[in-house]
């Protein structure tokens, strides 16, 4: 978890879409934590399919944990569209202040 701190600051106003953006970049980070096999540290920009030991079907069960940790649902094409961490954070927030 410190390296989500390091990598993620802390939002710095107390706005919604900041603490979101922070909640939702932290939660990424953990779940993708344990596919960190190359000791690279993960960033915003680090390209899922590459940087990290998954494949599709680990990364469609990391986008159906976020869908029901923040109560959204990414649709396929805007899923299929995500390459990078950064990207991905972007989706969660962008469908969350939809509802």
């Amino acid at each position: 978890m410190q390296a989500v701190q390091e990598l993620v600051a802390p939002p710095t106003s107390i706005s919604a879409a900041s603490s979101l953006q922070y909640d939702v970049m932290r939660e990424i980070f953990s779940l993708l934590a344990p596919y960190n096999a190359g000791g690279k540290a993960i960033t915003p920009q680090t390209v899922i399919s590459k940087g990290l030991t998954v494949d599709s079907l680990t990364i469609m069960d990391v986008i159906m944990e976020l869908e029901d940790r923040f109560d959204v649902t990414i649709p396929m094409n805007v899923a299929a569209d995500i390459v990078t961490i950064d990207q991905l954070a972007e989706a969660v927030v962008s469908q969350r202040a939809r509802r």
